[in-house]
């Protein structure tokens, strides 16, 4: 072929899409060592991490790991305290809420209006019945009571002239002299006359009455209060402060209230003529205040509370019950002797009732269910489990079970050999702790 028909291979376009050429990777550099660095400082933090967790482990006690090693120790000894059971008496109680009540409280208030002159008596004084309280200006009664004895005494004469005149007509009647209605009428007269003078003598013993009035005395023995009124006021009976109110306080009483289950064994008591002790202590339930006996009940049951008032009776002499203070009651109902105590920190409750831990011989506890019946502040009564002289425990059975070994606190604590398969119970020194034994002494050369 002609070499001037050849094609030019710069004009001819490729049959087909034609793939690009890739780039040329790049040296390694920079980029390359810095991902090496990495990787080493990763498996150099595993390899912290591995050691820490080595010395961590080897500083723990066995004991304290666990399910982590196989040789695992026996927990040590739980630290206990423990009580006798007693056989003693058990005093059954009744304990209420009571408010210390008067037998006589009064308030002294005048009769009779007229003006206070005089008061007799000191605020907190103890007086006595009968003693001096106040004076009312006595003058108008005095006047009055003059009036009424004169009038009595007028009427007194006209009575006396009367029944002369009736004595005289009577024997001229018997003479005919006279006739029978001047008799008959004269009687009349001499009838109202004493009516006159029946009616002078209540008016006499009125003003006299009213004249002692005005001198007021204590009609009880009692504490004297805060004086209500001053002198120089005129007073009338219709003044509702009065004068002064009188406390009686001694003998006094408590009045409390009791549910009425208890009512049954306290009325079979006191109908045996059991006289039942009754002591008070004070808000806080803690100071004893005084001791007295119960006297009576009420006469019937409050609905809306199912409780009885009850009265028990004090000897005041020392004033330390006052009058409405507010007291803890404690009545003694009986008391059972001869039965088996327990400390109340001994009585635990469980699912299935009351049980104790029982020291054993060997060191250890077991769980004993128990019957309990009364019970006060210290002790308990147990109707069925332990026996007098068995040891319980009091305190520390917070983490007990049956079976559990136990120490008594303040016995030193005994020490726990690790079983077989356990790892040395040697402590690794940490740096710059004391060794166990002494340091090897070094040699003149330094070595």
């Amino acid at each position: 072929m002609n070499e001037a028909f050849k094609p030019n291979p710069d004009l001819v376009e490729p049959i087909g899409p034609v793939q690009p050429a890739l780039p040329p990777s790049p040296p390694p550099g920079p980029s390359r060592r810095r991902g090496r660095w990495v990787g080493r400082g990763i498996g150099l933090i595993v390899l912290l991490a591995a050691a820490l967790l080595v010395w961590h482990r080897a500083e723990t006690p066995t004991s304290s790991r666990g399910e982590f090693g196989k040789g695992q120790r026996e927990a040590p000894p739980q630290a206990v305290r423990v009580a006798s059971v007693t056989k003693g008496d058990m005093p059954i109680t009744v304990d209420a809420l009571g408010t210390v009540t008067p037998f006589g409280t009064v308030t002294i208030r005048t009769q009779i209006a007229g003006k206070l002159m005089e008061i007799g008596f000191t605020e907190g004084q103890m007086v006595k019945k009968g003693d001096f309280i106040a004076q009312i200006d006595p003058r108008p009664y005095q006047a009055a009571l003059a009036q009424a004895q004169g009038q009595l005494a007028k009427d007194q004469a006209v009575l006396g002239q009367a029944e002369s005149d009736l004595v005289r007509y009577e024997t001229l009647n018997k003479q005919d002299s006279i006739a029978k209605q001047q008799v008959v009428s004269q009687q009349a007269l001499v009838a109202q006359d004493k009516a006159a003078v029946a009616i002078d003598e209540a008016q006499v013993d009125t003003a006299q009455l009213n004249l002692n009035y005005t001198r007021i005395a204590s009609p009880i023995t009692g504490r004297a209060g805060l004086r209500l009124v001053d002198p120089g006021n005129y007073l009338q009976p219709s003044d509702s402060t009065g004068i002064v109110v009188i406390t009686q306080m001694d003998p006094i009483s408590v009045v409390f209230s009791i549910p009425e289950d208890d009512l049954p064994r306290i009325a079979a008591r006191l109908s045996a003529g059991a006289k039942l002790e009754t002591t008070v202590f004070d808000r806080a339930n803690v100071n004893k205040l005084a001791t007295g006996t119960l006297t009576t009940y009420d006469s019937q049951v409050d609905v809306t509370t199912g409780t009885i008032k009850m009265r028990a009776t004090f000897d005041n002499s020392e004033g330390l019950l006052f009058p409405n203070q507010f007291v803890n009651v404690r009545l003694l109902v009986d008391t059972l002797t001869g039965v088996t105590l327990a400390p109340n920190a001994a009585i635990q409750i469980g699912p299935s009732g009351d049980f104790v831990y029982l020291l054993n011989a060997d060191s250890t506890v077991s769980k004993r269910d128990i019957e309990v019946g009364p019970t006060d502040h210290r002790a308990t009564t147990i109707t069925k489990g332990p026996a007098p002289g068995d040891q319980v425990v009091v305190d520390g059975v917070d983490r007990l079970r049956d079976g559990a070994r136990v120490r008594l606190a303040g016995d030193a604590p005994q020490a726990t050999a690790p079983a077989a398969g356990a790892r040395g119970s040697v402590r690794p020194h940490r740096r710059g702790a004391a060794s166990d034994g002494p340091p090897t002494p070094k040699s003149a050369s330094g070595q």
